[in-house]
């Protein structure tokens, strides 16, 4: 079996690993130095964002649907498509007596208010001018230049990922008590991968960490578990280009081009005492095996799957993300 496999190029996906305990893994404290995530968060937080916010999933807005909602930064936004699927967004108070406009109707592609009745288009009218928006086509993002406070940008800074058609895509939301750097400073300390996660990671070592001001990226070897003894290793990336924004990429192994993209979204505004972050996450797999055509077929149903999977982590995450806030907000945090 073995040489046939070789002579036909196909490698089994999944390995087998031996048995090991939870508390018999190699300790990664002594690794993970705060002065180092500190200085990668901070580099990451100063690089320009465009005042572009992540605010959903595509599929999230769909043309004859509903108007979708979300508040960024304090400020409220709706978004919703025309007839043709063409995307709008706006502030999400009515310029008449400020009803929600989350909660009215789309008619024929235009926005109608349902406690007076008043359309918007999608372009300018007294008292509601639209918001900068865009469709990357996993994601919506919008443009909120009040909020941001930088200089504004023509799109998004969206990250690579694999051709687009080639992958099976996934999004998850959930939101949390913190500020987005909690969110970022969490995907900044891979180390903790399969000690708090090792329903999910097991084997985690960091190949490389960052090595200075013009390399940020954390190289990470990593075995995703399957089920019991069976995983899938793999080499990744973390990088992080931009202030709410951190990507693991797969470089080497099972899956390699996917890609994880984690956005911190701010709810509350700065002067909130106790801030929200939304954590929209998403996952975007690809695989050069003849069988993920299948994959590619099934994803409506996979997608589920991938959110659950998603959402295991991220009771996980956002408990270390709010546990990080606390901790800055009452002076006791030890980094």
């Amino acid at each position: 079996m073995r040489d046939g496999a070789n002579r036909s190029g196909w490698t089994p996906p999944l390995r087998r690993r031996r048995r090991t305990g939870w508390a018999a893994q190699t300790p990664t404290w002594r690794e993970a130095r705060p002065a180092l995530i500190a200085d990668v968060l901070k580099r990451a937080s100063a690089r320009p964002s465009g005042n572009w916010f992540v605010v959903g999933a595509s599929r999230d807005v769909r043309a004859g649907g509903r108007p979708y909602g979300r508040t960024v930064g304090g400020v409220e936004v709706v978004l919703w498509r025309t007839d043709t699927g063409e995307l709008r967004a706006g502030p999400g108070i009515c310029p008449h007596l400020g009803a929600p406009l989350r909660d009215s109707r789309v008619v024929c592609g235009t926005l109608v208010c349902h406690w007076h009745g008043l359309a918007l288009d999608g372009g300018p009218f007294p008292g509601w001018d639209p918001y900068p928006v865009h469709d990357d086509g996993v994601l919506v993002w919008v443009r909120l230049d009040r909020v941001g406070g930088e200089e504004p940008t023509e799109r998004p800074p969206v990250p690579v990922r694999p051709a687009a058609g080639s992958g099976v895509d996934a999004v998850f939301t959930a939101v949390g008590t913190c500020e987005p750097q909690d969110v970022v400073a969490n995907r900044l300390d891979p180390w903790h991968g399969s000690w708090f996660h090792p329903y999910s990671f097991v084997d985690l070592t960091v190949a490389r960490p960052p090595e200075g001001e013009e390399d940020d990226a954390f190289v990470v070897d990593v075995s995703f578990r399957v089920t019991g003894r069976l995983v899938v290793p793999v080499r990744a990336e973390f990088t992080a280009p931009g202030p709410r924004t951190v990507v693991m990429r797969i470089t080497e192994g099972e899956g390699t081009t996917s890609v994880v993209e984690t956005h911190a979204t701010p709810l509350t505004g700065e002067a909130d005492e106790r801030p929200r972050t939304a954590v929209v996450e998403a996952v975007v797999a690809a695989s050069d095996r003849r069988g993920f055509a299948l994959a590619r077929a099934a994803a409506p149903a996979l997608r589920p799957l991938m959110r659950r999977t998603a959402g295991r982590l991220w009771r996980d995450d956002l408990a270390y993300a709010e546990r990080r806030w606390t901790l800055r907000s009452t002076g006791r945090f030890p980094g």
